[in-house]
């Protein structure tokens, strides 16, 4: 295994909810010498030097101010997001009966449900404890096989291998314990070493325990839970890292709740990155002006996995434009508009990639069928700039364990660092890459 796939594994595994994906973030922007911010507080900012700021501890934005920045200077913008379908635990959790302890979930996001049956599964999130006169913020993970949401037998549903209409109330509840007086604060308490009076709210979701893992006649295939998009959300994290750029500012922002819309207030749809944007320049002792001619030439990366031809069912792809796995970075179009490639944004990433010795490839809806949508279209409603959406091909998207090409991850990786270290200025009939 390859160290970028092992540090991708290991990124995965350490983050089992969106609470966990930022937290880790944190820590690996704080090891490269970035200083965290408060959005609560003013912005006090240097040239030559990186920050970030996190918003609900499930988004977060990070920028690299160049050394050499002058008031033509751009943004450039990746953004990913934290979040992948699962199931949520509801305030009141308790589903017990005679025989059963059970939690009492919904569904989060667009997920399949067959993939969930029968395996080990666990708790993860965020926890909300009462400390004095302090309400104090605890992220939790059970870390442990806690769970399961048990099959029906072939015997009990005959036409479960027929087109079976799974019933979320009742099908996809997870089995806890044969102790009917078993709770969910009670495990919180021993988990967390607190006093169960103690527990005021919780966000907790399930998550799949098995591990990724690499496979294939020649390890070609990775295969984990969160691949979409928490693949994207690693590699434009290292892209921003490796990358160098003096004349611009670059930004990496990983934003929470795409999968239900990203309408809250640490989702695309918020002002979050607007804010930030608009605070960095002000920072800096330039005013509206300077950042409204900034976006003027800024250009901005949605990182978003894509779908790739389907061994099975190839029918389902465009018959021209269908991504395979490890042959490159997908660049997404649609003329909806739910992705926001078009010519120009094209043409530049395009370019992008050429500089940085990576293959590219096209991915479009089957004329016929309609798609997903992801964040940069979303983004691009507060902050209007150029766009282009990527990603990475994959099988099984939004199950609770998908599967992506191995040697993509580098490629990813490669392109975005040759992103970060291009300035890019836009004008009228021209783009300049230097």
């Amino acid at each position: 295994m390859n160290t970028q796939i092992e540090n991708l594994l290991n990124f995965i595994n350490k983050s089992p909810s969106c609470f966990h994906v930022i937290s880790n973030i944190e820590k690996e922007l704080s090891n490269n010498g970035y200083i965290e911010l408060k959005e609560a507080s003013p912005l006090v900012i240097e040239k030559g030097k990186g920050y970030f700021i996190s918003r609900n501890g499930t988004s977060i934005i990070a920028f690299k101010v160049g050394k050499d920045i002058k008031e033509d200077f751009s943004f450039n913008i990746v953004a990913s997001h934290s979040d992948s379908p699962s199931f949520k635990v509801k305030p009141n959790s308790k589903l017990n009966d005679a025989n059963y302890a059970r939690l009492s979930v919904e569904a989060y996001g667009g997920l399949l449900c067959a993939p969930w049956f029968d395996r080990p599964l666990s708790l993860a999130g965020r926890v909300i404890v009462k400390n004095g006169n302090k309400l104090e913020i605890k992220l939790f993970d059970a870390d442990k096989d806690l769970l399961m949401i048990p099959n029906l037998p072939i015997h009990f549903n005959r036409n479960a291998n027929t087109g079976y209409a799974y019933n979320m109330a009742k099908d996809m509840q997870p089995l806890l314990s044969l102790d009917n007086n078993a709770t969910l604060e009670d495990i919180i308490a021993e988990t967390l070493n607190v006093e169960k009076d103690s527990i005021i709210s919780h966000d907790l979701f399930l998550y799949n325990r098995e591990e990724g893992k690499v496979w294939g006649h020649k390890n070609e295939f990775i295969s984990s839970g969160k691949l979409d998009d928490l693949e994207c959300a690693y590699t434009s994290l290292q892209g921003f890292l490796q990358g160098a750029n003096e004349e611009n500012i670059n930004v990496y922002c990983c934003f929470d709740n795409e999968e239900v819309g990203s309408s809250t207030r640490q989702g695309a749809n918020s002002t979050f990155m607007e804010d930030i944007l608009r605070r960095i320049v002000f920072a800096l002792k330039m005013d509206e002006e300077a950042y409204l001619k900034a976006l003027g030439s800024s250009f901005l990366v949605s990182a978003d996995n894509a779908h790739a031809i389907h061994p099975n069912h190839p029918e389902l792809s465009d018959a021209l434009n269908h991504p395979t796995m490890n042959n490159g970075v997908v660049i997404k179009f649609n003329a909806a508009q739910s992705y926001t490639t078009d010519g120009l944004s094209f043409a530049l990433f395009k370019e992008v990639c050429k500089k940085a010795n990576v293959p590219y490839q096209i991915f479009t809806n089957r004329a016929d069928l309609r798609g997903g949508g992801t964040l940069g279209n979303i983004s691009g409603s507060h902050v209007s700039i150029l766009s282009v959406d990527i990603g990475l091909a994959q099988l099984a998207m939004h199950s609770c364990y998908e599967t992506a090409g191995v040697i993509d991850v580098s490629y990813m990786i490669d392109a975005l660092k040759e992103f970060y270290s291009t300035s890019v200025r836009i004008d009228r009939n021209e783009i300049i890459l230097k």
